[in-house]
């Protein structure tokens, strides 16, 4: 690595940190931008809802951003991971896994989530593919399909609003003694969505594809997809920055991106319950802006 001092350094390089990158390579800023090259939807086979893109492997979208940022020079790239970040009196020390020390004046942080999969055979196998986690995403392509959602209490509830828009044939699994009120299960009936509450032994499916959802009682249901609300953690660890959390784990930012640390901003998954690529791509945009914004003021 030519540099060791950088306006700006971006922790994650797939749609938020490139677009970011981009925004700020064009204002003419030393940017360094680190890429682990693990995102959340590498198993996913296509991406839609991003006009221009729609139906782009997510590799193939990444892959066209980098080779449009890699056009400005001022932007540099490291493969590899950050075990260490500090803020000190001149910005911030950033240890890389190469062991190098690195230096900037702000930090981006867009490193995405990372999902904690129930322990459920088979059902990593399926995530991204026909274990879906978004509507917008990849409901259009299931369409009045047999569908199932995997969730419960209120969260299964609002998400069966969005999934009946795309499918009558929906059935909800919650893998246990369900915490939907009287009234929430009442409503479910009258719009004919299933309630299982079996536990869940393992899902069968064939390369990813969802066949058949198996039950510990020996019960099974045939799906052609399966939405599911799972949990996840921040994808790097960010406490020794001191940024605040909401009460859902994403990074608390303002309108502005900015974190509750001066100096960190952050865009993308890690920020927002709305995880699609056109999303992170505006997010990033717009926090590369105001990195840069808040840089000319202060060199003003």
């Amino acid at each position: 690595m030519q540099h060791k001092n950088f306006d700006v350094i971006i922790i994650g390089g797939s749609y938020a940190g490139l677009s970011a990158g981009m925004a700020l390579g064009r204002s003419l800023r030393n940017v360094l931008i680190i890429n682990e090259g693990r995102p959340c939807n590498r198993q996913t086979p296509h991406s839609h809802n991003f006009i221009t893109h729609d139906g782009k492997t997510p590799k193939e979208i990444a892959e066209l951003a980098k080779v449009d940022v890699e056009k400005y020079k001022t932007v540099a790239f490291f493969d590899g991971t950050v075990t260490k970040i500090i803020k000190n009196s001149e910005g911030f020390e950033a240890e890389v896994s190469s062991g190098e020390q690195l230096y900037a004046k702000k930090i981006i942080l867009a490193s995405g989530v990372k999902d904690i999969m129930p322990d459920i055979p088979g059902f990593a196998d399926c995530w991204g593919i026909s274990v879906i986690h978004c509507p917008y995403c990849h409901g259009y392509e299931v369409k009045n399909e047999v569908t199932g959602i995997l969730s419960d209490g209120d969260m299964a509830y609002e998400f069966s609003k969005l999934v009946f828009n795309l499918t009558k044939e929906l059935t909800l699994f919650t893998n246990g003694k369900t915490q939907l009120t009287n009234e929430q299960i009442e409503k479910l009936k009258q719009n004919k969505i299933g309630l299982i509450e079996d536990k869940i032994e393992k899902i069968e499916h064939e390369n990813g594809q969802i066949q058949k959802v198996i039950f510990t009682n020996g019960n099974e249901v045939s799906l052609k997809a399966l939405y599911a609300k799972i949990p996840f953690e921040q994808n790097i660890d960010i406490s020794h920055l001191g940024c605040e959390l909401t009460d859902q784990g994403f990074i608390k930012v303002d309108f502005m991106q900015k974190t509750s640390t001066p100096g960190v901003f952050a865009c993308g998954d890690n920020v927002t319950m709305m995880r699609s690529v056109a999303n992170a791509v505006a997010q990033g945009n717009f926090a590369g802006a105001m990195v840069n914004k808040e840089l000319s003021e202060e060199d003003f």
